[in-house]
């Protein structure tokens, strides 16, 4: 074994913790939402910003890490962000108040932006190109299968024999860990053409995408409300004035060429409906358990992780399936759109076996997604420019789950558990089965 290959998997090792670690994060509350909505005397809209607000800091300030990461160190980055990670997870593991541990999950949502997109770019640049390039970006993705797979599990664990709280805590610990780590252990590296930062568009694209969440999470209780109106006109002027500015910029935080290469537009536009379809649904289906069929926080962990172990394993297996890399997100939509036809019926009754089939089948398309769609992510962009490909590709993942999520919980709410649900999954059943079809024709 040479000790450039050493280097290079003790740098994909390292970097591939961090989705690890941001999807572990992400998903904690997902199964203690009532508990910490309780303590924390959560009024109506309360619960919907707990679960929602880091998404909110994810998807505003991706891009902006990919771009900052790219010119000014991708390590830089990430031990930044890993570090107000850290600090975030305190002040949400003491929070007495909603807007509290609002805020900390959205400085949260902020540390994890810089930490995906410096991390996808560092292993995109150990990783230039080739099979071993396939190898590593599927161990990359497996990291998002087995972070949702632990982050109900361990939270489920700690809220049964301690509090909600705890799981916080080990956050904050396993942050400055990988802080400590990557700081020795990785080597800094950046674009060799970097660009001058562009105020302007950060500015503008990053409360334009921010405010286009916020309207979004807002929505869950009542769309025709003044603040919800409000946020989508503010949205709509911000995100039209960064298109406006930034054609006229000679080097544009976002390229716009990049919109005339196919395969960009499938990573982007798939991990729209991926994080809209598949992460937005799976977010919502563990509160309709517990509120219709009574499971307790780690009863609905430990079903999830039959979905969320399954994709981390496939993930790490994608490489053996002989396709094209579109050609495999392709059949990774296709097993989670057949998946979901198992849990329609989830509303009504609690038929654990057709659930946990469903889960089966599209917990292994999920692997098949995460393998796939981060290769495209960094495929799809010049080679100097990988962290911004990964910023776009998880901006795109994580405004397609907050607008999911609402979306889920409208329906649900309108329709009623049973018969909404029903209809909110065979809405994703649809969504996942287009996108599979335009991503075979694909040459990727």
């Amino acid at each position: 074994m040479t000790e450039l290959t050493t280097g290079r998997r003790e740098t994909l090792t390292v970097a591939s913790t961090a989705p690890l670690l941001v999807l572990t994060n992400y998903t904690v509350p997902m199964v203690t939402l009532p508990q910490t909505a309780q303590s924390l005397g959560a009024g109506p809209t309360g619960p919907v910003w707990i679960l929602g607000a880091i998404s909110l800091g994810l998807s505003a300030l991706l891009l902006v890490s990919g771009g900052l990461a790219d010119d000014y160190g991708r390590k830089r980055v990430l031990v930044a962000g890993t570090v107000v990670l850290a600090a975030a997870s305190v002040v949400a593991a003491v929070s007495t108040t909603v807007p509290m541990f609002v805020l900390a999950r959205l400085v949260q949502g902020g540390a994890s932006a810089a930490m995906l997109a410096a991390s996808l770019g560092i292993v995109g640049h150990a990783y230039p190109a080739g099979a071993e390039r396939v190898r590593a970006t599927g161990r990359y993705g497996a990291m998002i299968g087995l972070g949702t797979a632990l982050g109900p599990l361990v939270s489920g664990l700690l809220a049964t024999v301690s509090s909600w709280r705890t799981v916080y805590w080990l956050m904050a610990a396993c942050a400055l860990a990988l802080a400590v780590v990557s700081a020795r252990v990785l080597a800094e590296s950046r674009s060799a053409a970097p660009r001058r930062f562009d105020v302007a568009g950060v500015v503008l694209l990053s409360l334009g995408v921010a405010a286009l969440v916020a309207g979004v999470t807002e929505g869950r209780a009542g769309w025709g409300r003044p603040v919800v109106l409000g946020a989508f006109a503010v949205a709509v002027v911000l995100l039209a004035a960064f298109v406006t500015v930034e054609r006229r910029r000679s080097e544009p935080l976002l390229d716009p060429e990049l919109f005339g290469r196919p395969a960009f537009l499938v990573a982007t536009g798939g991990a729209l409906v991926v994080g809209a379809a598949v992460v937005g649904l799976l977010s919502y289906l563990p509160s309709v358990l517990q509120a219709a069929h009574g499971l307790t926080p780690l009863e609905t962990g430990l079903l999830f992780c039959v979905w969320s172990g399954l994709s981390f394993a496939s993930s790490l297996l994608a490489r053996h399936v002989r396709l094209r890399t579109a050609a495999r997100f392709a059949l990774g939509l296709g097993l989670s759109a057949a998946g979901f036809a198992g849990l329609l019926g989830m509303g009504d009754s609690l038929t654990l076996p057709l659930i946990l089939a469903g889960l089966v089948v599209s917990g292994i398309g999920s692997g098949l997604i995460n393998s796939s769609i981060t290769h495209l992510a960094i495929e799809s962009v010049p080679a100097h420019r990988v962290s911004m490909g990964s910023g776009a590709n998880n901006t795109a993942r994580y405004v397609g789950s907050s607008l999911g999520a609402a979306g889920v919980a409208a329906v649900v709410g309108g329709f009623g558990v049973g018969h909404g649900t029903a209809v909110a999954v065979a809405a994703c059943i649809a969504l996942t089965g287009v996108t599979a079809i335009a991503a075979l024709a694909v040459r990727s």
